[in-house]
C-alpha cells in the first residue's frame, strides 16, 4: 500500500503546504523548526541527511496505488554505537489518506529500516499527551511509555507535556511475529 523513499528538495513545497500553523508545526517537529516553515529550514535539515553515516534519514511516504506522496517520517539521532535512534516527524499530510490505516504501515516500515537495515536495538519517540490517536497507535504497535515530560514545550502562553516512549528490537519482532506485518493497518488511531 505504501513505500518509503528518501525525502528530497523536490518534496519541500508539498511538506510546507501541510504545515499550516505554529501549533501543528510544534506537534509535527517539536522545537526542530520555526513557523512559518521555509525552504531554507528544510534544506538545512536535508544537508547532512540520507547519507551513509548520517544521523538523520528522512522519508516521504508514497501511496503505491495512486503514486502520490502522502506523508513524511524520519529516523533521527541515529547512534550506531548505542544502536539507538528516534522516530520523529510522523505525518500523513494528504487529507484523503487519513483514517485509512496507513500510519501503522508507515511506522512499521520505519521500524523495519531501524531494526533490520541499521541493526538498532531501541527506537524512541516523543508524543504530546493530548494526541490520543497517536498514543493509541504507538501503544498497540508495542511502544512502552518511559514517562511523562511535563510542560516541556511552550506554544504562546501555554505549555505542552509529552510522553517519552520506546520500543526494543525484540519487542518489535514479537509484535510482527504475533500479528504479521500485513495486519498492522488494522491498528486504530491513525
Amino acid at each position: 500500500m505504501i513505500e518509503l523513499e528518501y525525502f528530497t528538495e523536490e518534496d519541500i513545497p508539498q511538506l510546507i503546504s501541510w504545515i499550516d500553523s505554529p501549533e501543528f508545526l510544534l506537534q509535527w517537529s517539536g522545537s526542530g523548526f520555526s513557523f512559518p516553515l521555509t525552504d531554507q529550514q528544510l534544506i538545512k535539515y536535508l544537508k547532512e541527511a540520507n547519507k551513509k553515516g548520517s544521523e538523520v534519514h528522512a522519508y516521504k511516504v508514497i501511496h503505491l496505488e495512486s503514486s502520490k506522496v502522502i506523508g513524511h517520517i524520519s529516523l533521527g539521532s541515529i547512534n550506531l554505537h548505542n544502536r539507538t535512534a528516534r522516530m520523529c516527524r510522523v505525518l500523513i499530510g494528504d487529507e484523503e489518506m487519513k483514517g485509512k490505516g496507513l500510519a501503522p504501515l508507515m511506522v512499521n516500515k520505519l521500524l523495519n529500516i531501524a531494526f533490520v537495515q541499521f541493526g538498532l536495538h531501541k527506537v524512541s519517540l516523543a508524543v504530546y499527551d493530548f494526541n490520543t490517536p497517536a498514543l493509541k497507535l504507538y501503544q498497540k504497535m508495542g511502544f512502552q511509555s518511559e514517562g511523562l515530560i511535563r510542560e516541556a514545550s511552550r506554544i504562546g502562553e501555554n505549555y505542552w507535556s509529552y510522553y517519552e516512549m520506546s520500543i526494543l528490537d525484540r519487542e518489535w519482532h514479537s509484535v510482527i511475529n504475533r500479528n504479521g506485518s500485513e495486519n498492522l493497518g488494522k491498528v486504530d488511531g491513525d
